[in-house]
């Protein structure tokens, strides 16, 4: 009996280890950097790529820089996607969003594309509780692969910003972020929603951008001018707390939990400090989305850290 015992807690040891998906963490940030955390997920990025990431809107000056990213964009031959925003500002108009991207300098080294531009289509989505699709960007399907490239970062409605909002939020049209933000009411107008309907909803929307590309998705957070504001406010303040590098991964909800449990765990001190950004987190109940993320089957907050020196 007692070896029968043994031989299950062995196995189920066995299936715990295994359930942890792997995130990689690379603690320069530089162009090289990016290209080596992308190898190590040992896929290889295929056909036409889509590296979505934020241009930034004007005047913030924390979006993730064309020259960083650089080399990674060329390594999967990849073209820089966006979607616009639904709250007036620098990016909601095209136009005004294309001036934005040229001011950015994205446009003179890299083929973008702001995926609603034109057209929006409605997706498939898994998890109906709040949402009965997900409106995204027409121009999705006219891609293979994405390189989900977020800057990790506070937000003001969501708590931060990692790889989960810029699936969801960031892959949405227009009126697919009211709808997303409404928790199903809208997709009109802005209206607001329940804080956890809103996380819940952007969870759900995260995983419907996954399955549509049929799993086709690499995951990487940038961990750098970690602001407590977005990418989306064209006044932030001021980051508080130091770079700390580059996370990458294939499971979207290990990565952005890996991410929050650096922030959190972080022994800050005078001029690196993590506080601002946990207090703006836990205001906003943002760690919330990795547990509904979990949920729902879109990934595990259970990982394993292989560190690339």
């Amino acid at each position: 009996m007692k070896k029968l015992l043994s031989l299950i807690a062995v196995v189920l040891i066995s299936i715990g280890a295994q359930a942890q998906s792997k995130v990689y963490f690379i603690k320069e940030i530089s162009p090289e950097s990016l290209v080596k955390i992308y190898k190590a997920l040992g896929v290889e990025a295929k056909g036409r790529v889509a590296v979505k990431i934020s241009t930034g809107e004007g005047g913030n000056p924390h979006y993730l820089k064309p020259t960083l990213i650089r080399n990674l964009v060329e390594e999967v031959n990849g073209t820089i996607v966006e979607c616009c925003t639904a709250y007036g500002g620098t990016r909601q108009d095209k136009g005004k969003h294309w001036e934005t991207i040229h001011e950015h300098g994205f446009d003179s080294i890299f083929a973008v594309d702001i995926m609603d531009e034109y057209d929006q289509i409605r997706i498939p989505i898994k998890d109906k509780k709040h949402l009965k699709y997900d409106i995204v960007g027409g121009h999705l399907a006219n891609y293979d692969y994405m390189i989900n490239l977020a800057h990790f970062k506070g937000h003001a409605m969501g708590g931060f910003g990692g790889v989960l909002k810029n699936a969801s939020i960031g892959v949405a049209s227009t009126a697919g972020k009211w709808y997303i933000h409404s928790a199903g009411q809208s997709y009109e107008r802005w209206t607001p929603a329940k804080q956890d309907d809103f996380l819940e909803s952007m969870a759900a929307a995260a995983q419907a951008v996954h399955d549509y590309m049929q799993g086709r998705v690499i995951y990487i957070d940038v961990m750098n001018n970690m602001s407590v504001d977005c990418d989306c406010d064209g006044h932030p303040a001021k980051p508080e707390l130091q770079d700390m590098g580059i996370l990458a991964s294939l499971d979207p909800v290990a990565l952005d939990q890996a991410c929050l449990d650096k922030v959190f765990n972080y022994n800050g001190k005078p001029g690196d400090d993590n506080k601002p950004l946990i207090a703006r987190i836990n205001r906003q109940h943002g760690t919330y989305i990795t547990d509904y993320a979990e949920q729902i089957g879109l990934g595990s907050k259970k990982y394993e850290i292989i560190e690339i020196k």
